[in-house]
């Protein structure tokens, strides 16, 4: 089903595992291979008793560990968050002078609240709270969603499935090989390509996770705002040099991080300013280590996610990862917005039948399709 397509407006929705209160929502015009527009794009916020309900059903996950029945809490947050999402779609829709009808697809990541990557002894698991029959049923539109799922079951990591998309932003800029994308959520992903077939990604490491964890347990706010703290410290080296024997950093690609794979406690027994400093350089030393796994190393990295405001992990990327990192800004993408836009994307490949995981993005047998289609 890869014939003749013209491009539609797509809407793409992400709420990331640092569950920072908001919804992001990008309008993209697309065949699903190219971009043809960029539409609007906001940050729609939750209410505090959605965000609080999300927290918990997180919990709630690590505490299942996918053994037993799923939470009780689950079918209540999902159909919660399902709602609020579905009227961030409206809202954005109708500011920008459309109406669903105009919509061709819907793409629904949901919210993670739980990913184990496969080993060889057996498949993976994944779970994304997000019931796109209830969103196709409020909107009236084709919604896709549970894109992760179908590449676990494969035998895929389920993760990073932001490839193909930043591969095609890639290619509007003409870039390849020396430059690559490095996306910094509550855990860190690179993609490479060189240009022609070749296209790997994978996490590389902690980003904003556990140094949000960390700040909040010491009472310090949300984040470490404008790395401010990272940057008044020194590093521990000795505390560095041990996290960075970790064995996943030198694992080979394809692979795959839950959120809570590396934790806060990596920083215990040091001062907050020490510790915030030195969990800041292990996510951009990680990135290093990842970049010396590709068959060539960038020179530049493209940076987006929440990370790339951080001028502490944008100043260490420089210094521990040996690389050039520009904010997505500078050469003209908008930062926030990948991620939305990403799955925006990835809903029409999907409808087209289009891949969207391959053996060296998520480690799939095959080049295969995903997500689940409500029309």
């Amino acid at each position: 089903m890869t014939e003749d397509f013209a491009p539609v407006w797509a809407v793409g929705l992400m709420t990331g595992t640092v569950l920072d209160g908001n919804i992001d929502v990008a309008l993209l015009k697309t065949d699903g291979e190219t971009v043809e527009r960029f539409g609007a794009y906001t940050l729609a916020p939750y209410p505090v008793s959605t965000r609080m309900l999300l927290e918990d059903a997180l919990a709630s996950a690590r505490k299942w560990n996918f053994e037993g029945p799923e939470p009780d809490i689950f079918a209540e947050a999902e159909a919660v968050l399902t709602r609020a999402q579905s009227e961030a779609v409206r809202a954005l829709v109708e500011d920008e002078g459309l109406q669903m009808a105009n919509i061709g697809a819907v793409g629904f990541h949901g919210q993670s609240v739980l990913h184990r990557a496969p080993t060889k002894m057996r498949i993976g698991d994944t779970r994304q709270l997000g019931d796109g029959q209830l969103m196709h049923d409020i909107l009236g539109c084709p919604v896709v969603y549970d894109f992760r799922t179908a590449d676990v079951r494969a035998g895929g990591q389920g993760a990073p499935l932001s490839a193909v998309y930043h591969r095609a932003l890639l290619k509007g800029l003409d870039e390849s090989g020396k430059t690559a994308v490095l996306n910094l959520g509550g855990v860190a992903n690179v993609t490479w390509w060189d240009g022609s077939d070749r296209l790997i990604a994978f996490d590389t490491g902690p980003a904003n996770a556990p140094i949000n964890d960390f700040v909040k347990a010491h009472g310090l706010g949300e984040m470490d705002r404008d790395g401010k703290i990272a940057l008044s410290a020194k590093v521990n080296e000795a505390r560095l040099n041990e996290l960075l024997e970790h064995p996943y950093l030198t694992a080979p690609y394809p692979k795959s991080l839950d959120r809570f794979d590396f934790l806060a406690a990596m920083a215990d027994g040091l001062g907050v300013e020490e510790g915030v400093a030195t969990l800041t350089a292990f996510t951009a030393s990680a990135v290093g280590k990842a970049l010396d796994l590709l068959p060539a190393r960038p020179e530049r990295l493209i940076v987006c996610g929440g990370g790339r405001r951080n001028p502490a992990i944008m100043k260490m990327l420089g210094e521990r990862a040996g690389v050039e990192a520009v904010a997505a800004e500078a050469v003209g993408w908008r930062g926030d917005a990948i991620e939305a836009e990403c799955f925006a994307f990835l809903a029409v490949r999907t409808l087209r039948g289009l891949p969207i995981s391959y053996p060296t993005t998520t480690g799939v047998p095959v080049a295969m399709t995903g997500g689940k289609v409500v029309r």
